[in-house]
């Protein structure tokens, strides 16, 4: 049905409250620079509007952290823009706190804890060969 996937892997020995805030802070930047995702209002019965959503599927694995270092560098090199959460972001509070940390680390010490991509079906599932759906 869609030409592209929309892949989140995190790193599978996060907790869950970590695992939630990292999978909603990815999804909004992959949401918020592919506004051809994003569908109509949604309305109830009684005609309550509520917020559109995703009109695809987001597909959610897991992998332990080299091969999440693995797949970081699999996208850096088919240049897919991504969505990427460092483990050191937990520790601030709001966004310009966390662009600050973020640029602190380069691709080769950075301790991600989650990516997001949304790109061609057959890219997606070469650059995240190896991770699991989540558990």
């Amino acid at each position: 049905m869609f030409d592209t996937k929309f892949v989140i892997v995190l790193r599978e020995d996060l907790l869950a409250w970590q695992k939630l805030n990292v999978t909603a802070f990815l999804v909004s930047g992959i949401a918020g620079t592919n506004k051809e995702l994003i569908g109509e209002v949604y309305r109830d019965a009684d005609g309550n509007a509520y917020n559109p959503l995703c009109i695809q599927p987001i597909v959610v694995l897991s992998a332990e952290q080299e091969l999440l270092r693995t797949i970081h560098r699999r996208a850096l090199q088919r240049e897919v823009p991504c969505s990427l959460y460092i483990e050191e972001m937990f520790s601030t509070g709001h966004d310009a706190a966390n662009r600050e940390i973020f640029a602190a680390f380069n691709p080769d010490d950075a301790k991600v804890v989650g990516i997001a991509m949304h790109t061609d079906k057959k890219i997606a599932d070469k650059i995240s060969k190896g991770a699991r759906m989540h558990a």
